[in-house]
Parts: structure tokens; sequence; C-alpha cells
């Protein structure tokens, strides 16, 4: 058994997670902290930035509309909707009157939105557009459990929507700011200043059928933010950081960044997904981001198509590889590779440092200013990055510092920082933290921001949270020793071959995805002679290949195609030269369609749903082992 901690720092103690927007009201009220636009304006329109005291004046009257409506301390108030900034409003004005705010994912599946309002009983929901309310209506009758038990149906007191129906309605904010028009504004103060770090802010709901919810306290999230904001420092995150949120706000990472922000005085934007995250950057110019692996794996493909289609598809590669070359160096212990790879080693017979200044004028300067010019650094959780694509990132200037949490962790509960950091590991754990690895390899957390329960399941706590305030995370991991923690699969993950070898799949799928072909993957074999692969294809990166290499014919046909099995292929061949024998890939088959969140196979984090891939690909994957 190992085991590592950090000590705790002093850090600024909020009572409630509203008290910093005051602060900043009253100490600094002309400073931007917010820049919005509508989610669906064009990728060149213009930001219109709120200042502290706009923005303390707007939630003030969101959350007398909550008042004047009845919401008490500990009503749960769920919120439904895309990332954008009424998101963030809201948040605020629930939590200034004490509420708890339930977030539900706006992709998820219907049955998954159901189980979550069955769950959460929430006494208002807000959706962010007037048909979904239909979504909660879905909810309401009495609902069968399996073991024959019954849940009686129950009616939100109010269902509003961000958007409105553009007549009459013109949206939540507007209707509460007309509700509250006569709350006395001292019972608004006196119902905030009532609000304690101990009382509960909100309600996150994993997946499946009957999701468990964590609930977390303002003590929690101020907590957790405060501490994430310690390890990044002030010259990364200050008054003069902004950041674009991109992640659904149903993610806990998410809403700790948005709150970190809150507390350091930083500018806050709001973009949808990662559709349109390239002119979203180059408009809002964030010097910061943060992102699950898709994300900047998203980045990467997109910018090493872009460069192809230019006819600078080799001048990029060649900068790719420099940029990783040079990272690699930068480690106190890296390894030698191909012709040396160390400070002062030469790679192609030059420089890796001058080869990296070459790289920097045709390649790094123009890439980062199509990202907005001020990008210095981006954070990276949810699965592990790859350490491909962090020395990618960190060798062009723009370090991603992986991190590594569970909502039951608040989010984040190991982090890199710029003073340490290991590529291909999760960070330290954060100050007054610590990690334990159990002697079956699984890795147990305590801490500040470790939560105290599951909603209404206290059987279920005691699964994971144990009487020695040690968390069970469920994730198999290594710690250094420095402190860094490494992630290698996850308990019930774990393949068995039927010779009787335990292999990890996440870290052999996170290495498939780094080539830019392959959009998914999955790897399969417990009980199989030997290991096998699923694997799904990027789209726009498959277009321009196809166009290089001279093939035509839709995706589906391309899939089939013989030269792109073998691309394919030679991205196996890399993941194998990685590991061992009885880790090896064996066969390989590349399927005709991506895997999406639509059709139940991805989470709205992007995270593969193994189960229900299984379950859907069954043919497939004994096709393998014929």
């Amino acid at each position: 058994m190992r085991e590592y901690s950090t000590p705790s720092v002093p850090r600024q103690r909020d009572d409630s997670l509203t008290d910093a927007l005051v602060r900043h009201a009253d100490e600094r009220p002309d400073a931007p902290l917010l820049a919005r636009r509508t989610p669906d304006a064009p990728p060149e329109a213009p930001w219109d930035e709120v200042d502290a005291a706009d923005l303390a004046d707007e939630v003030r009257r969101a959350a007398a509309g909550l008042l004047a409506a009845g919401v008490e301390p500990g009503d749960r108030v769920a919120l439904l909707s895309r990332t954008r900034w009424e998101w963030m409003v809201l948040d605020l004005a629930v939590w200034w009157v004490g509420g708890v705010s339930v977030p539900v994912f706006e992709s998820a599946p219907e049955r998954h939105v159901a189980a979550v309002v069955r769950a959460a009983r929430p006494d208002v929901v807000v959706v962010e557009r007037p048909e979904q309310a239909t979504l909660v209506a879905a909810a309401r009758p009495d609902d069968a459990r399996e073991d024959g038990s019954v849940v009686a149906g129950w009616t939100p007191r109010h269902v509003w929507s961000i958007d409105g129906d553009g007549e009459a309605d013109h949206g939540v904010l507007d209707l509460l700011g007309t509700l509250g028009a006569e709350v006395d504004p001292q019972a608004l103060e006196e119902r905030r200043t009532s609000v304690g770090p101990d009382d509960p802010a909100t309600i996150v709901f994993g997946s499946g059928s009957r999701p468990r919810g964590v609930v977390l306290t303002h003590g929690h999230l101020a907590t957790d933010a405060a501490l994430v904001a310690h390890e990044l420092g002030p010259d990364l995150l200050g008054p003069q950081a902004a950041t674009l949120v991109i992640l659904p706000l149903a993610h806990v990472p998410a809403r700790v960044v948005q709150v970190a922000c809150l507390q350091q005085g930083a500018l806050v934007g709001h973009a949808a997904g990662t559709n349109r995250l390239w002119p979203a950057m180059r408009s809002f110019r964030p010097t910061f981001l943060l992102g699950v692996p898709r994300v900047f794996e998203t980045l990467f493909n997109s910018a090493s198509q872009r460069a192809a289609a230019a006819g600078r598809g080799r001048v990029f590669d060649r900068g790719a590889e420099t940029a990783i070359a040079y990272s690699r160096s930068l480690d106190p212990l890296a390894p030698v590779g191909r012709r040396g790879a160390r400070i002062g080693g030469r790679v192609g017979g030059t420089s890796v440092r001058a080869r990296r200044r070459v790289m920097e004028r045709m390649v790094y300067a123009d890439l980062r200013e199509e990202m907005g010019g001020r990008l210095a650094w981006g954070m990276s959780g949810g699965a592990p990055l790859g350490d491909r694509l962090g020395h990618f990132f960190r060798g062009i200037g723009i370090p991603v510092l992986e991190g590594y949490g569970l909502s039951e962790t608040t989010g984040t509960i190991t982090l890199n920082s710029p003073d340490a950091h290991k590529v291909g590991t999760v960070g330290r754990p954060l100050p007054g933290s610590a990690v334990r690895v159990a002697d079956d390899g699984e890795l147990l957390f305590r801490g500040p921001t470790v939560f105290e329960g599951y909603w209404g399941d206290p059987g279920a706590t005691r699964e994971v949270l144990r009487a020695d305030g040690w968390l069970h995370s469920g994730d198999l991991g290594e710690v250094d020793d420095e402190g860094f923690v490494r992630v290698t699969g996850r308990t019930q993950e774990i393949i068995v071959t039927a010779g009787g070898k335990q292999v990890a799949p996440t870290a052999l799928e996170d290495r498939l995805r780094a080539h830019p072909l392959v959009s998914q993957a999955l790897v399969v074999g417990d009980g199989r002679p030997f290991v096998g692969a699923l694997v799904t294809l990027d789209r726009d990166a498959l277009a321009i290949w196809a166009e290089q290499h001279g093939l035509r014919g839709s995706p589906r046909d391309l899939a089939g195609h013989p030269d792109v099995v073998a691309a394919v292929q030679e991205a196996v061949d890399d993941v194998n030269a990685a590991v061992s024998q009885a880790e090896s890939i064996r066969h390989v088959r590349v399927l005709p369609d991506d895997w999406s969140e639509e059709r139940g196979q991805l989470t709205p984090s992007l995270k593969l749903r193994r189960n229900v891939v299984v379950r859907q690909f069954r043919d497939e994957i004994a096709a393998l082992y014929l």
C-alpha cells in the first residue's frame, strides 16, 4: 500500500458561492467578469462584456424572482440546457436564495433525463427551449421500478424556459425580473447571508438508468475552485485571465473552473460544444481552455487537416514531431528516443532546440494565432490525454495540465501545476488531500473536497465512502515517489484474457485515438485468446486523407478500403510497439459509422459507454475471433 499527501495551504474561505461576486461588485465594480453572446451567434459576432457590478445586479434580479416564486432554502432547481451564459446567472441566483441546482445534460437520452428528474424531484425546472418541457412531463407519472416498488408522481411548482416562446414569454430571466420587482432588497440579502459552507449547492447525477446523485456543498465547490487556483497561480488564473467554457455545465469541472474564475476575477465566456471551437477561440481570445482529451484531440486533428488542405501537411507533421521531441527533452529523466531526445540531444542531426526555433516560425506561431493568439495553457481531465498529445501541446508552447477527479471529489483532486508538471500523469493531490494505492491497485482519496454522500442513498454512499474517510474511486493507478498519480484503468474494465493476462483497455484505446484518422476505439478480449479492437474513423480527417491518397467514396465505403485499413493497422502497430506481446492488439475491425451521444454510445462528456458498445456490436466483436 502506497500513500502520498499534500500539506494544506492558506486560502480565501467564502461562506457561500455568491460571496466572490459580491466582493468583486464592491471592490472592482468595473472589472469584466462575463463575456456573452447568443448561443447561435455567427462566429464573427462580437462579445459583450458584463462588469462585476452589472453581473451582480442581474443575479440579484433573478434571485429576487426565485424568492418571489417561493423557492426556499434546500429547494431543488433543475437546469437542462446547453452551455450558455444564462446558466451561470441562474446557478448564482439559485445559490443566492439557498436553493440547490440540479444540472441535467442537454444531450442526454430522454430516459436519462427522466431518471434524473424522478430521482431529484425538483421544485422548479428550467429548460433551454419551451418544447423541452415535455421531457419533464414524461417524468411526472408514478414510476414502477424493476423491484416492484413505486415512486409516487410529483409535479414541479414551475417549469420555465431560458429562451421563452418569443412572443409574450421572453424567457426565464425576464420573467424572474418581473416576479421579483417588489421583493425587499434587505430580505434578499438576508437570505443570501444565511447560506453557509455546509449547505448543499448542487446535486450532480451520473449516467445509468438509476443514476446516483452526488451532493456537493458550497464549501466543496468553493474549496476545490480555490485550491485549483492556488495550484495554477495568479499568472495563469488571475484577473488578466480569460477562458471559454465549452464543456457541458452539468460536468462538475466546468462549474469548478467557472467558480474559480469568479473567485479570481477572470473573464468567462461560453460556447456550446466543439463544432465551432476555432472561430469562437479566434473571436474570444482565451488565455486558457478546459477540455476533455477529445477537445485537444480535435484541436490537433483539425490543425493537421487544415495544414494538409493548404499543402503544408508535411511541414505540420515535422513540426508536430519536433514539438514532441522538444517536450520530451524537458523531462529531467527523458528517455533517449530516436537519435536522442534529451536537452542538448540531436534529432535528425540538428539540435532539437534549433529545430524548434525553426518550427516556431513555420508552424507554432501561426497555430497559436489561430487559437486566438493568447492561449497560454490548457487543463484536461475525464480520461488520459495521452503522452504524444501532451508533449505536442507543451512543445508548441501551450502546456496542457492534466488533472483527475470524480463528481464525488468535486471534479478535481489531483492536478499538474506549472511548477510540477509530468506529462502522462494527472498530477499530485491538491493541498490538504491525499491519495492511497490499495493492495489491489485501486486509487483511494481523502480531502476537503470529497463528498459526504449520495442523494437519498446511504447504502450506495457506504459502498464508496468508508468509515475511515477514504473514497474508493473504482480507478486503478500508480503513485511515484514525488506523488504524481498515473491512472491505468478501471477496476471493472480490466480485461482478463483466456491466458490469464490482465490488460487495461483504456490505455490502449487512448493510444489508438492519438492517430488522426481514429475517432473512437474499443479494446476487447475478456475471456478471449487475444486482444482485439473496434475502431471508428474521424470523418473530417478521413476526407482530407482520402483526397491526398486519390481515393473517392463515402465514409462508409472508405472504411473498408484496403488503404484505410492499412493506415489504421499502422496505428495499431505503433500501439503494440509500446506494450507486451500478451497485451498487443492482434485483430482490428474498422467500422463504417462513428459512435455518438445520440445512439447512446458516448456520454455527454464524450466518454465511451463500454457496455452499450459491446452490446450493440457483439457480432463485430465475435468476428474478430473467427
